[in-house]
């Protein structure tokens, strides 16, 4: 990639913003040196990886990375090998690892699925026991604790009894009479390292002792008594062994990184890493960035690209401050797309962005095969030169990993170079005029030039006679389109319009503007050479009137015949432009619609879907219950069989006994109470009710007015209609749609439909609400969780058929044991979009309004 290139885009301001969100010193440190890959798989990788961290922040994933300051000093420490580190850089150490795992396991708890944050949180290795002991050893303070060795705990206890005794020494010549009058000052001092007292400097022989030096004015002397020197020998020395001890405690501490210097190392490379993608995701939360794709087809496509420099919050991350307040006229007028000369915008400011900070107009840059050539024409101030900085910049961009201020679609090739010839670097002491310092650029982009590449030409052959500064634009552009380069360029020459417009392979757009005012619009209208407007923009300027005219009149009839020519041009483009925006809202609604009409038929197939399988669950699991009464009946039937025809035999075993074994009223009873058994069953098996046969089906196909029955459900109703597969079934005023597959023939339109079936157990649905069903409200109060669980899963399941969206359930305030319940059934109930709780005057806490799915 041209350095030259990178410069004259701002590619490196584009950086500064990325790095100011990275949250270590080690990921800034990366991206101060990320540069545009011209792989199409790395690059790729970089977008994907970008990617992931955005759909990671968006669903509320943390990055708790954090270092400090002076890291990189510490890890260079750690090469140096003996040297221990210092307790507060130990400290810094092990927060940054401690950050580093809490990233891991937040990566590790994510919902979703996030492959290269993944990867990079198992690459890390753990350092649990070395940040333990680092914290178990030294306090916050940055000091040594007592209890980091039995060694160091033996040595400061001496220590400490050394210097009480020491002190309580000094202290006596303080408390003394005959010596505290020799003292300057009542006061136990430290010098060099050894406790002293203040002598006055007359009276240093009353004393004896050593003395360690003077006061500045000499007036004082610290004297350290005879008497003490021992002791403060003796405390010398066990100092020394504390920082030895200290010095051995803390080399151990570093040498437990130094022995796992690969996993350290590891571990950096996957936090550098990590800080990366969340420093891009972030930044490319702040422009609404998107993903582009790369494509193999030479194709650039660029849509509602914005600058990213021109950004408000871009502007305010760079520069700290926010921008000021203005209106929207203000606005249009100094929009920032508009092309000002970066010498009128002020320093820092991108050529063709105002000095006013506005959000930029979004524009359409497309350059698709076959065309390789794009011309953009224009007024002066419409964004001609902003338009071809987007899209270099943007291209930069994509190919660092960074996602771009555009819209979705969007699309750009993996060039191996891009080059611009943007600006005026004219010097005087190197012998290069305006003109001079272009061709020698472009000679420069000539000899560089790799395929695939992107190159940018502002006002391309300026700086010189028009007419040969046009002919040799033409010329220029034609050899990098002969090479097989993307070329965009920007002209006002009439020449570069004319090839734009009668050569293959060439495409050409102006930036609109409005006839009345000749304001810029800001809008990139394709298929239009453009008119320049100089002398109308000059008068919107500010130019005098009489300048004006007389410029008028030095235009020739050809000149002005020209001007009149693309003024129609203009119009009529701008017409078709209008035409188009309103049948692509046309479209856009009707797609809306569309999507909407296919959400709600998805929506009703899972409601038909959910119902179907809770109303099966249910009939299975009545079913279990069914045939476990029948077995305990059919059990208790054998029981009793068996004792009756025990006593049977017992009876017959007697010689005087002469009637029946077993009697008729003994083995009635038995069968009475087996068939009521049976019967109590039945009845729970239909929720209570009276068990009624299902309709009986016939064989035929159903035609619309049929009698049919729906499979699966049990419920019968009329045909209402057909569409192909599915058909819809009037049942009780309320439509269901089914599968015709599904649907079985009961009787034909205007037919009797004897439905009878014979059955041990019989299953009937009903869509008729009963009770308090039917008011929308279920009163449960009084129930087992179980029972009201159950009974409000049957509700849901009957009010979602009458669609209606809000019911009530009644649970009272008790021990607030059903309430819970019921709230973490609703939670997770497929139809249930939400509950909350009753207003105070209808219910308040006793009552739960739930709402249903639409």
């Amino acid at each position: 990639m041209q350095r030259a290139a990178q410069h004259a885009l701002e590619f490196h301001r584009i950086v500064e913003a990325v790095r100011s969100f990275a949250a270590t010193p080690l990921g800034r440190d990366r991206l101060g040196s990320l540069r545009p890959q011209s792989d199409p798989r790395r690059v790729s990788q970089w977008l994907g990886a970008t990617t992931e961290g955005v759909r990671y922040l968006a669903d509320g994933g943390p990055f708790p990375l954090q270092a400090p300051g002076d890291i990189d000093a510490t890890l260079s420490a750690l090469a140096i090998e003996g040297r221990p580190l210092e307790p507060l850089r130990l400290l810094g150490l092990a927060d940054f690892l401690s950050s580093l795992e809490e990233t891991r396991a937040a990566i590790r708890r994510a919902a979703g699925s996030y492959v290269y944050l993944a990867s990079l949180a198992e690459m890390a290795a753990s350092f649990k026991t070395e940040v333990g002991d680092i914290r178990e050893k030294i306090d916050a303070g940055g000091d040594v604790q007592d209890h980091a060795s039995g060694e160091l705990r033996s040595i400061r206890d001496r220590l400490r009894k050394q210097r009480a005794r020491l002190r309580g020494m000094l202290e006596s010549y303080l408390r003394g009479r005959e010596t505290a009058r020799y003292l300057q000052d009542q006061i136990v001092t430290d010098r060099n390292g050894r406790y002293v007292l203040v002598v006055r400097a007359e009276h240093r022989a009353a004393i004896p002792g050593i003395i360690h030096g003077s006061s500045a004015s000499g007036a004082s002397l610290y004297l350290e008594p005879l008497s003490t020197v021992e002791i403060n020998n003796d405390v010398v020395a066990l100092e020394e062994q504390e920082a030895a001890e200290v010095r051995r405690i803390l080399l151990a501490l570093t040498d437990a990184f130094r022995r796992r210097a690969l996993d350290l190392q590891r571990t950096l490379e996957a936090a550098t890493e990590l800080d990366v993608v969340q420093a891009k995701a972030r930044f490319s939360q702040l422009i609404g960035g998107v993903e582009p794709a790369m494509t193999n087809d030479g194709g650039l496509e660029l849509r509602s690209a914005r600058h990213p420099l021109l950004i408000r919050a871009v502007t305010e991350r760079l520069t700290g401050a926010a921008a000021p307040d203005f209106d929207a006229d203000d606005a249009r007028e100094s929009a920032p797309t508009a092309g000002v000369d970066a010498r009128q915008a002020g320093p820092g400011v991108p050529r063709g962005q105002a000095p006013r900070a506005a959000e930029p107009v979004p524009v359409d840059i497309l350059l698709a095969p076959p065309a390789s050539v794009l011309i953009i024409t224009g007024p002066n101030t419409g964004g001609k030169t902003v338009a071809l900085k987007t899209a270099g910049l943007l291209a930069l961009m994509a190919q660092s990993g960074l996602h771009v201020p555009a819209a979705p679609g969007s699309r750009l090739p993996v060039f191996r170079g891009v080059f611009a010839d943007i600006g005026d670097e004219q010097s005087i002491a190197a012998n290069l005029s305006t003109f001079s310092w272009h061709v020698t650029n472009i000679v420069a982009m000539d000899r560089m030039l790799s395929l695939p590449a992107l190159v940018l030409f502002d006002e391309l052959g300026s700086g010189t006679d028009p007419a040969e500064g046009g002919a040799l634009a033409i010329a220029v552009v034609d050899h990098f389109k002969s090479r097989g380069a993307l070329v965009i360029c920007t002209s006002h020459s009439e020449a570069v319009k004319t090839y734009a417009t009668t050569t293959a392979g060439v495409t050409v757009a102006a930036f609109g503007f409005d006839p009345a005012s000749f304001a810029p619009s800001y809008r990139l209208v394709y298929g239009s050479p453009g008119r320049s407007l100089a002398l109308e923009i000059a008068g919107r300027l500010g130019l005098a009137a009489p300048v004006l005219a007389r410029a008028r009149q030095n235009m020739n009839a050809r000149d002005a015949q020209l001007a009149e020519h693309l003024a129609r041009i203009d119009q009529g483009l701008n017409d078709l432009e209008h035409d188009r925006r309103l049948v692509a809202r046309e479209r856009q609604a009707l797609a809306e619609s569309e999507s909407r009409l296919r959400q709600r038929d998805e929506t009703l197939r899972e409601r038909e879907e959910v119902f179907r399988r809770k109303t099966e669950e249910r009939l299975d699991e009545r079913l279990r219950d069914a045939r476990r009464e029948i077995d305990k009946v059919i059990d208790d039937l054998k029981k009793k069989a068996t004792e009756m025809t025990e006593e049977a035999e017992r009876r017959l075993s007697k010689r005087s006994f002469t009637g029946p074994a077993i009697s008729t009223g003994d083995a009635g009873a038995a069968r009475l109470e087996a068939h009521k058994a049976l019967e109590q069953a039945a009845t729970r098996f239909h929720g209570g009710e009276t068990p009624r046969p299902s309709p009986a089906t016939t064989e035929g196909t159903p035609a619309v007015g049929d009698r049919v029955v729906v499979a699966g459900l049990g419920l019968e109703g009329i045909l209402a209609t057909l569409h192909g597969d599915e058909a819809e079934v009037d049942i009780h005023g309320k439509r269901l749609r089914a599968r015709v597959a599904d649907l079985r023939l009961a009787a034909r339109a205007g037919a009797a439909a004897a439905q009878k079936v014979e059955s041990r157990v019989s299953v009937n649905v009903s869509l008729r609400p009963r009770g308090e069903d039917a008011a929308g409200d279920l009163n449960v109060i009084g129930c087992t969780v179980d029972e009201a669980l159950s009974r409000t899963a049957r509700f849901l399941d009957e009010t979602i058929l009458l669609e209606q969206r809000t019911v009530r359930i009644i649970h009272g305030y008790g021990t607030g044991q059903l309430r819970r319940a019921l709230a973490e059934y609703l939670r997770s109930h497929p139809l249930v979009s939400g509950y909350q709780q009753e207003a105070p005057e209808k219910g308040g806490g006793g009552v739960t309004v739930v709402e249903l799915k639409e």
